[in-house]
This record gives C-alpha cells, sequence and structure tokens, in this order.
C-alpha cells in the first residue's frame, strides 16, 4: 500500500516511491528507513563522499563501484545496497540526498506524521532536537518527523518548516525587518 504521494514529485519522488514500494512489499520499511539514514549521514559527514555523489566529473562506473564498496562496508541491507546500485547505474547519485528526503515522507505519510525541517546556526545537540519535536508535536497534533539543516548564514535562533508552513525566528530575519523598518523611518 503506497502512501499518498501528493508530497512527493518528480525524478527523486519516483525513486522514493519505487523503493516505498519495495520496502512494503518486503515489509522493511523501518529497516530501509534507518539504512537511508545512515547513508544520510555519512554524505553529510564526509566531504570527500558527498563531493563523489554529487560530482559529474567522476565516471558512472568510478561511481557506482565506490558507493557499492560503501554500503557493503556500512552492512546496509540488500534492497537498499540494490537501490544506491540502481541509482548510481543511472547516473543519478547526485539526486541520492533528494530521494532520501523524498522516502522520508512517504513513511511519515505512512505513519501519520507529518515531517518538519529546522534550520539553525550551529548543529542542535540531541537534547535541543527532542525538545523542538515534543513542541511541534504538541502544535500540530502529531507526531513530528523532523529533520535538521545547519546554515550559519541564520545568525541565530531557528527556521521552522511544518508542511507548508514556515515559521522564522531567525536573527538574520529579525536584523533584515529592522533594516527595512529604520529605511522607512529615514
Amino acid at each position: 500500500m503506497t502512501a499518498e504521494p501528493t508530497s512527493v514529485s518528480g525524478l527523486d519522488g519516483r525513486y522514493a516511491t519505487a523503493l516505498f514500494d519495495l520496502a512494503a512489499e518486503q515489509k522493511a520499511i523501518d529497516a530501509v528507513l534507518g539504512d537511508l539514514s545512515t547513508l544520510a549521514a555519512m554524505i553529510d559527514d564526509s566531504d570527500d563522499l558527498a563531493r563523489l555523489v554529487r560530482s559529474p566529473v567522476v565516471a558512472r562506473v568510478d561511481q557506482a563501484s565506490a558507493m557499492a564498496a560503501l554500503v557493503a562496508k556500512a552492512g546496509l541491507t540488500d534492497l537498499v545496497a540494490n537501490f544506491v546500485g540502481t541509482v548510481a547505474d543511472n547516473g543519478r547519485l547526485s539526486n541520492l540526498r533528494g530521494m532520501i528526503g523524498q522516502f522520508n515522507l512517504l513513511v511519515s505519510q505512512f505513519k501519520g506524521e507529518i515531517a518538519a525541517e529546522v534550520t539553525s546556526a550551529t548543529k542542535l545537540s540531541a537534547e535541543q532536537i527532542s525538545s523542538i519535536e515534543k513542541s511541534l508535536a504538541k502544535a500540530v497534533g502529531r507526531e513530528v518527523q523532523l529533520s535538521t539543516n545547519v546554515d550559519p548564514g541564520v545568525l541565530g535562533g531557528l527556521v521552522v518548516r511544518v508542511g507548508s508552513r514556515m515559521i522564522d525566528f531567525s536573527l538574520r530575519t529579525q536584523l533584515n525587518n529592522l533594516q527595512l523598518s529604520l529605511k522607512e523611518v529615514g
């Protein structure tokens, strides 16, 4: 049973939907979700891996063999290994991060959760993330699947996106608003 496909679209959404359908068929949604989270963390934590995934200069064969070795070393499930192999063979590794995000959305919909994204100037601690998840869950009345991003440009505070709503508590926005107010006065 496929989740409502309304929030997934484009190439990333098609790949994610295919993976989700296979994972649901094999009753391995949670295992695939865990493996994809591991893979996403590896990409986020390694500049070399991120470059390999995004590079149009590296040959598909080399990308595919490097990813196969990485997936095997990480001990990811066969389903995820085959998925990453297919993505690499099709020359779509640069879309892998987006595909993982779309898969997470499908899982959230399937579980009745709502997806939320928090952007901060520095990496949030596990305690801060937990606190934000609880606050958002209380505010929206549903369990929240939270993803975090770091953008030093926000300077401080948070930018929270829940579904299609965005709440910007960043210092950057507050300073921009103050600057606009001062221009209007002057």
